[in-house]
């Protein structure tokens, strides 16, 4: 049994992915057949990990993760996972070895990235993984989109929302990626969510799941299938939909992209945070952004550790 203190609102458990990044920063388009330049740092990630980080930042008192990693680096992220204030409960798999990511970024502009990825022992992550007594003390149970990728990861969805519903813990769930998602496909993603009570999906997802074009359209429409619907849209802020209508429009806050990298992994943890002190998810969806503005400004997905936090050191 998982004892220890939690926050007013009881402990956030993370189900989702554990990974390592490999972030190279390079200016320009890449220089096919050749060099380009580049800035390379290997650090902790994944969508599931980072989520569960900055919550921890963000004010949750009692984070937990539920991940799967292999021997070859189980000890480093669970070195770094206590030491953003997070509770690692992770798996060590014997037979696969820890995912990795590489992130590509273009230091120009927006420093948007694109991702080159591994999923290697999380993909495994699946219901022999799962006890009910992970949800003891809980408030809320975040799932990672990832899950949804691979079939102990889908076997294990179900299992987890429905003993997370016959304890009245609430559900969110992260779709993590607009790439993953048109290969699954719409319907399969809906069944697949369902009794899930919050959805985060970023601009592009919920423009993917709905099939309109206007976000907010899209957020309105998704509230129709699950009861609050948060969209992300990074630079424009974030929608807040209900019952088929957005309720509230959230600004983004300025910053200065240094790498884009877990910006809506930062926003979701943040969210999630907000909600367990009480906030109302409009306030929560600010908190969200304000940290999806930090974590644009650093490089990788994490925020600073709680071990030595400081205005930047990134």
């Amino acid at each position: 049994m998982i004892t220890g203190p939690t926050g007013p609102g009881g402990a956030l458990l993370v189900v989702g992915d554990v990974v390592t990044d490999v972030v190279a920063r390079h200016r320009g388009p890449l220089a096919a057949g050749t060099d380009t330049a580049a800035s390379i740092r290997r650090l902790p990630g994944g969508a599931g990990a980072n989520v569960a980080c900055w919550a921890a930042y963000g004010g949750c008192g009692d984070v937990r993760l539920l991940g799967r990693v292999g021997a070859d680096a189980s000890v480093w992220h669970e070195r770094e996972l206590v030491a953003h204030g997070v509770r690692p409960l992770l798996v060590v798999d014997v037979a696969a070895a820890t995912g990795t990511v590489i992130c590509l970024v273009d230091t120009k502009d927006s420093a948007e990235r694109t991702f080159l990825t591994d999923s290697g022992a999380s993909l495994r992550l699946g219901p022999g993984d799962w006890a009910d007594a992970l949800l003891d003390g809980v408030g809320r149970l975040h799932l990672s989109g990832y899950l949804l990728f691979s079939e102990p990861g889908r076997a294990l969805v179900p299992v987890a929302v429905t003993a997370a519903r016959a304890r009245g813990v609430p559900v969110s769930l992260d779709p993590a990626s607009a790439g993953f998602l048109a290969g699954l496909g719409v319907e399969r993603f809906l069944s697949l969510v369902e009794g899930v009570d919050v959805l985060l999906p970023s601009r592009d997802e919920a423009c993917l799941l709905t099939g309109l074009p206007d976000a907010s359209d899209a957020a309105a429409k998704l509230s129709r299938h699950v009861p609050l619907v948060v969209v992300k849209q990074g630079a424009d802020g974030a929608l807040v939909a209900r019952s088929g209508a957005v309720g509230a429009r959230i600004a983004a806050v300025r910053a200065s992209p240094r790498d884009s990298t877990g910006a809506g992994d930062a926003f979701t943890g943040a969210f999630l945070a907000a909600l367990l002190t009480g906030a109302e998810p409009g306030e929560a969806a600010a908190a969200g952004c304000r940290a999806g503005a930090r974590a644009v400004e650093r490089v990788g997905g994490r925020p600073p550790r709680s071990d030595r936090r400081r205005p930047d050191d990134g």
